[in-house]
């Protein structure tokens, strides 16, 4: 239950984050369906990238994050944000991130859409 919770908190947070930045676009779709597909599609390698590859570079990157105090999880998200934003276009259900200021800003609204809908579903407990 916790994936989907978090599949679905994902697919919100992305659609955010591209309605308000300019430099993420996700791929268009001809009628409602086919862009609630799209938002999945993204949503779900986002999801996957975070559970698979995320520990693993946080786990590598451990120095930097007690060397920067935590900031450099701005610069882990970001990364993960591209990631999955290259997988999907390779999918050919497009999150386009164009550069990695953006995707910093794109990982920021994530975050904090994220948390905040975290704190109003529930989480299975």
């Amino acid at each position: 239950m916790g994936f989907v919770i978090r599949f679905i908190v994902n697919a919100v947070a992305i659609w955010v984050a591209a309605l308000l930045l300019d430099g993420l676009h996700l791929a268009e779709g001809e009628d409602t369906g086919t862009q609630v597909l799209i938002v999945a599609v993204v949503a779900l390698v986002f999801t996957l990238v975070n559970m698979i590859v995320k520990p693993l570079v946080k786990l590598l990157s451990f120095p930097l994050y007690i060397l920067t105090l935590g900031l450099f999880s701005l610069v882990v998200n970001a990364l993960m944000l591209m990631l999955a934003g290259w997988i999907s276009t390779s999918l050919g259900f497009g999150l386009e991130v164009e550069g990695f200021w953006w995707a910093v800003a794109g990982g920021l609204i994530i975050g904090i859409v994220s948390w905040a809908l975290t704190l109003v579903l529930p989480d299975g407990k």
